[in-house]
């Protein structure tokens, strides 16, 4: 037997990592327990030291086990959370919060103004986690083949190679997506905006999931539209009663969502209530733009579903982009916007005309053969792994009564601190020892989450940053 061996199609140095993984998940062994030798292991299960050793390193990847010097492998890191966020968030509309925007101003004008800080308040990947290298040559080789060396202007729709590869990605969330229905656009918070910009006045009614991204409520501040945050469960997402609430009490126009992997909670709805959520708005007719950004990267074994995949009256507009995953400069994004077709492309002609050519071109073909997979197949590990080694850190570095998010996939982790901790006043004694954070209070327009915070997993874990991590740990004691 060998490394090499598999079994079912698995591997066997996986197939032993799961079974102990498994004995962690149901505390059979527990935080601080010995581990078996390697010599033990190989008796027990038949195989090399080799294989033994690569099950090993697999569950030191996932930070469930460390070794230590002339001693051996120890548990480290339960795989169950003790200290999770289990309540449904409560927005009171009647208590208003101070604008967000300075302060969203001045936590990413600081993040410019000096390259040497910690971002935690990013929900971005580190560069060094992109296929940059490849990416390059990309770029090389579509000057070389598009007329003009790519600098003639696009169809308005968008690249038709890019569209088409959009659409046969869209096959494992099974939705009926026809290429010739995408619109490209400058990533995905411009397909939110020309989604709203198509479908809502100034003064009309949206309905938001609570936290929600900060980008997503400037752009609708931006457009004077009033904004409605329903209570979210931070484990299933957006609460249907409460949607089924508001419309039946309220004037909605439309509901903007995050249901794979949400920012900043990093919730997965389960796929059952999308299919709810998409029959209840059908029954009301009240359209969805649904931001799928994080859809592709997740920590399970499959891709999620999109409420898209439900939708049977074009009620849906499915939002998505690369720039999470793969390119963020690039600027490369997409809505299938069902049914409104005709009024998000005259809102993008109104605006941009035209995408940018050569960045569609080189994201077309990263997607259309295998780099882009292997690619996140390699960054879903890494990023998992990064989570757990936050979880791990802050488990041993900050106060007990923290709590924290349980994502599913995406990049970013919510953190819930003492009630007497101000995540505003922790950010600026942060910044002074060069960390940035992401306060809570930037993640609604209601007068809550002051003591929550966002945290980035995308970076790169090395001794700096989990150094950041204790620092931060270290600063909310003394604040206590």
């Amino acid at each position: 037997m060998g490394t090499v061996l598999k079994r079912n199609g698995s591997l066997l140095y996986l197939r032993i990592a799961q079974t102990i993984e498994q004995q962690i998940a149901i505390e059979v062994r527990q935080v601080g327990d010995k581990l078996p030798s390697i010599r033990t292991l190989c008796r027990e299960y038949g195989v090399s030291p080799s294989t033994a050793l690569q099950a090993y390193h697999h569950l030191e990847s996932k930070a469930l086990i460390s070794a230590r010097p002339q001693s051996g492998y120890y548990v480290c890191q339960p795989q169950r959370q003790r200290h999770s966020i289990h309540r449904t968030s409560a927005p009171d509309l009647a208590k208003p919060a101070e604008d967000i925007n300075a302060l969203v101003t001045k936590v990413y004008s600081n993040l410019e103004k000096n390259s040497k800080q910690i971002p935690f308040s990013l929900g971005l990947p580190a560069l060094e986690l992109l296929p940059v290298a490849k990416l390059n040559k990309g770029l090389i080789q579509a000057m070389r083949e598009l007329d003009g060396g790519g600098i003639e202007l696009e169809s308005p729709l968008g690249n038709e190679r890019l569209r088409k590869q959009i659409a046969r990605w869209s096959f494992p969330m099974e939705a009926q997506i026809d290429h010739r229905n995408i619109i490209t656009t400058a990533g995905c918070l411009s397909a939110i905006s020309h989604c709203l910009m198509a479908l809502t006045q100034a003064g009309d009614t949206i309905a938001m999931e609570s936290p929600i991204s900060f980008g997503m409520l400037q752009v609708a501040q931006n457009l004077r539209l009033k904004v409605l945050e329903l209570p979210t469960n931070p484990l299933t997402g957006i609460e249907l009663d409460a949607v089924k609430k508001a419309l039946s009490q309220k004037k909605i126009r439309l509901c903007l969502f995050i249901p794979n992997f949400s920012n900043p909670l990093g919730t997965c709805m389960p796929d059952e209530n999308k299919k709810a959520l998409v029959e209840l708005l059908e029954k009301y007719n009240i359209p969805l733009i649904e931001n799928d950004l994080n859809g592709d990267v997740y920590f399970g074994t499959h891709r999620p579903k999109s409420c898209k995949t439900y939708d049977e009256s074009g009620l849906v507009l499915w939002c998505g982009s690369v720039s999470k995953s793969l390119a963020p400069g690039y600027r490369v994004g997409w809505v299938e916007p069902g049914k409104f077709g005709e009024k998000v492309q005259q809102v993008k002609m109104y605006h941009s005309i035209s995408s940018t050519t050569i960045t569609q071109e080189v994201i077309a073909s990263f997607l259309e053969n295998s780099r882009y997979e292997t690619h996140l197949r390699k960054l879903r590990h890494t990023l998992y792994t990064n989570y757990l080694q936050y979880i791990r850190t802050i488990n041993g570095w900050f106060p007990e009564d923290t709590r924290v998010s349980q994502p599913k996939g995406g990049f970013v982790l919510w953190v819930e601190l003492n009630k007497k901790i101000n995540t505003v006043e922790l950010y600026e004694n942060a910044i002074r020892q060069k960390i940035s954070i992401a306060p809570g209070k930037i993640f609604t327009l209601t007068n809550q989450f002051n003591n929550c915070m966002r945290l980035n997993y995308g970076l790169v874990w090395n001794e700096k940053t989990e150094t950041g991590l204790r620092v931060l740990g270290k600063l909310i004691k003394t604040m206590l």
